[in-house]
């Protein structure tokens, strides 16, 4: 093998390393993000009794049978302060100094009572959710959309974003 080849061969092979290393460190940050990508929670509107079970007589009781859950379905806590439940009539609910566990669910009452780790209540005296048709829409702290759920027909020309 003559001098020549020698030093192409030590270049190919050289070329060839270096090659795979810029592979190794171009993969593993994209594996990394990947991989945190999976451990982000996701806050949905996960289920809606929008129309209380019994005779609708305003009662405390019954306006406490309307309801919002909403769930975490990651494994991290979120801060949901500063976060809406809002219906297509404008009424608006702010979440303030809760955090949603990870892999829990809150449940958003229409009336009044005690806030506890898995119910939170509206204190309203009237109902809030449409019997016939409505949407439930869920955002974030800075007001971008989280989620929706919606029942009947859109009356604003509303979109079902699931």
């Amino acid at each position: 093998m003559s001098a020549f080849a020698s030093v192409t061969a030590r270049r190919a092979a050289a070329a060839a390393l270096a090659a795979g290393a810029l592979v190794s460190v171009v993969t593993l940050p994209a594996t990394a993000a990947d991989h945190a990508r999976h451990e982000r929670s996701k806050v949905q509107i996960s289920a809606v009794q929008y129309d209380s079970p019994g005779r609708d007589d305003r009662s405390n009781r019954s306006l406490n049978r309307e309801w919002v859950e909403i769930t975490n379905t990651g494994r991290r806590a979120v801060n949901l302060d500063g976060w809406t439940l809002k219906d297509e009539d404008g009424h608006k609910f702010t979440f303030h100094h809760y955090r949603l566990d990870g892999r829990s669910t809150v449940r958003v009452h229409t009336g009044e009572g005690r806030d506890s780790r898995s119910d939170l209540f509206q204190d309203r005296r009237h109902y809030v959710w449409d019997n016939r048709s409505d949407t439930a829409t869920l955002r974030n702290d800075h007001g971008r959309f989280i989620d929706d759920e919606s029942w009947g027909h859109h009356r604003h020309g509303g979109r079902h974003h699931r």
